[in-house]
């Protein structure tokens, strides 16, 4: 735990190291001591969570900072069970600081599935969190899902100082949008950094992700035993084309803009399809880096040349096993938002210059 002398608290949460890593660069950022002794007793009983708070939060406004590692269910039921420990205990606010929203892929209806985000979201109210931070949200209308404030902050900016400084030859760089989805967010980097754009179009293989979407529902030949009601048009089902490039990416760097990176097998083709187009380098810049499964391994053995993601999720050992991983610190942002909203500023500040479909 990190105490201020201005009556509010910050909260790491137990789930890994790289939380406990983030908490302290907020709390230097904002001048909060860093307290060693456990004011939060975590003590893990299978398969049970018991959180033990040794002293008083009474009337003040509570952070706690939660990273998502690998075990996302294990981390978001800490992180109920904390919030559930302060709202017993009398805190004023509890303002969770969640840079990567866990579940947010599941934000739209799939065939006879759920909408599990909502549920996620109906769960943190019910637990007592009163407000939220979070960053880069994989669909905006999230925000929606939840009864209470939602500050879904933006890595942009970072993202595109890095660019600037670390890109050898910006200038002669192209922005990539790796499918036509995200365009828009693509467009958002390639304005503000007076460069060009280039969109992707088609999939390779057919993704896991779009064979699940309903393109095979409902089945080409209709059932003909039983009532079988109004005679609807036969539904075509869907097929996308084989990848093409709109732009001209020769003799340029292509920079592959997205929110998360996850499974790499559609950057892996994208990056090839790039370098068959003429890209000399290729890099990717993501806000989330999930990397999970054979990531590093994949994009050690590709052609990207470098994978940019922020320090929302944990992902050292990624580093370790894939050198062109790099990490943007992000937590200046997180520090500044916390601080805002403990002291009631606005927090028009940390959205300048940001576009509605950054």
């Amino acid at each position: 735990m990190n105490v201020s002398r201005s009556g509010y608290r910050v909260f790491s949460a137990n789930s890994t190291n790289a939380c406990t890593e983030l908490a302290k660069k907020i709390t230097d950022v904002i001048y909060v001591d860093f307290v060693l002794e456990k004011e939060v007793n975590f003590i893990t009983v299978f398969p049970e969570t018991r959180v033990d708070v040794k002293e008083s939060v009474r009337g003040q406004d509570i952070f706690i900072i939660q990273t998502i590692p690998r075990d996302v269910n294990t981390a978001i039921m800490e992180l109920l069970v904390m919030a559930y420990a302060l709202k017993t205990s009398c805190a004023k606010n509890i303002i969770g600081v969640i840079p990567y929203f866990p579940y947010s892929k599941q934000c739209k209806m799939r065939k006879r599935g759920s909408i599990v985000c909502k549920l996620l979201t109906s769960m943190l109210a019910k637990a007592g969190l009163t407000h939220i931070i979070t960053m880069d949200l994989h669909q905006k209308e999230i925000q929606g899902f939840f009864s209470f404030p939602v500050d879904n902050l933006r890595a942009s900016p970072f993202l595109i100082q890095y660019i600037q400084e670390e890109i050898p030859d910006y200038r002669n760089a192209i922005i990539v949008a790796k499918s036509p989805s995200a365009a828009k967010r693509a467009q958002s980097y390639a304005e503000r950094l007076r460069l060009g754009l280039a969109v992707m179009h088609g999939e390779a293989n057919h993704s896991e992700s779009d064979m699940a979407d309903g393109r095979n529902s409902p089945p080409l030949f209709r059932s003909t035993t039983g009532h079988t009601g109004l005679e609807l048009p036969l539904m075509m089902a869907k097929e996308k084309p084989p990848i093409t490039v709109v732009g001209d990416v020769g003799g340029r760097i292509a920079i592959i803009i997205d929110d998360i990176i996850d499974d790499v097998e559609d950057f892996v083709a994208a990056a090839e399809i790039l370098k068959e187009r003429g890209a000399y380098k290729i890099y990717i810049m993501a806000t989330h880096g999930l990397l999970s499964a054979d990531a590093p391994r994949l994009i050690e053995e590709s052609a990207i040349d470098e994978v940019v993601v922020t320090n929302t999720v944990p992902h050292e050992v990624q580093k370790l096993q894939c050198p062109k991983i790099k990490t943007v610190d992000v937590s200046m942002i997180l520090a500044e938002a916390i601080r805002r909203i403990h002291n009631g500023e606005s927090m028009a500040y940390l959205f300048r210059n940001i576009a509605v479909d950054d």
